[in-house]
């Protein structure tokens, strides 16, 4: 895992980002991990813990192991936001679902700052176009891609499963030969896929 003044340096095609949160309030993000896609295909990680200032339900402990104790004295939402939007602003986002911008921008509301202007995708969306045959038949979570694609990560760690949502659509794009914008735009506007023999 990268140190942040490494991480923020590097040149990237694309971030991957995740968050965990500390209850079912898409606000009370506790966990931030970013994944950025190099332009020779590799993967720099980076994950943070953050303070929500909000009230951890055990559920969630018990699905991403965090606490109000692993927090403790961590960075609040605001500040961090403010250290990432530079580099985030910079180059597609790719969250796995739409939760990830939905909870970061709650938690712009619940913290009274602006939501970034950044350019998302959804890398469901993207396996979805790669691997048709999945839908009713596991589905495109990343629980089940890691089964179906033998990815190797720490599920519901941010670091790891942005990580893994990169990953995701590298494996697409090998697999089609189309580039992740490509394999993310809506049907209307994407090339039909024809698959190799």
């Amino acid at each position: 895992m990268s140190d942040w003044s490494v991480f923020a340096t590097g040149r990237y095609r694309f971030l991957a980002l995740d968050v965990e949160t500390a209850n079912s309030d898409a606000a009370s993000i506790c966990q931030i991990g970013l994944a950025g896609v190099r332009f020779d295909g590799s993967i720099a990680t980076w994950a943070c813990y953050v303070d929500p200032r909000d009230r951890f339900s055990a559920f969630n402990t018990r699905l991403h192991g965090i606490s109000a104790a692993t927090v403790a004295g961590a960075v609040t939402f605001a500040p961090l936001l403010h250290r990432l939007s530079p580099l985030l602003s910079q180059v597609t986002v790719v969250q796995h679902s739409t939760f990830d911008r939905t909870a970061i921008h709650a938690a712009c509301r619940s913290h009274q700052i602006g939501a970034p202007d950044w350019t998302w995708i959804d890398s469901v969306r993207v396996a979805r176009v790669a691997w048709p045959e999945f839908k009713g038949a596991g589905g495109h979570g990343l629980g089940h891609l890691k089964t179906r694609l033998d990815l190797e990560f720490t599920h519901h760690d941010a670091g790891e499963d942005a990580r893994a949502a990169a990953m995701v659509v590298l494996r697409a794009e090998a697999l089609t030969g189309r580039s992740f914008t490509d394999l993310a735009a809506p049907a209307a506007r994407r090339p039909a896929l024809v698959q190799q023999a």
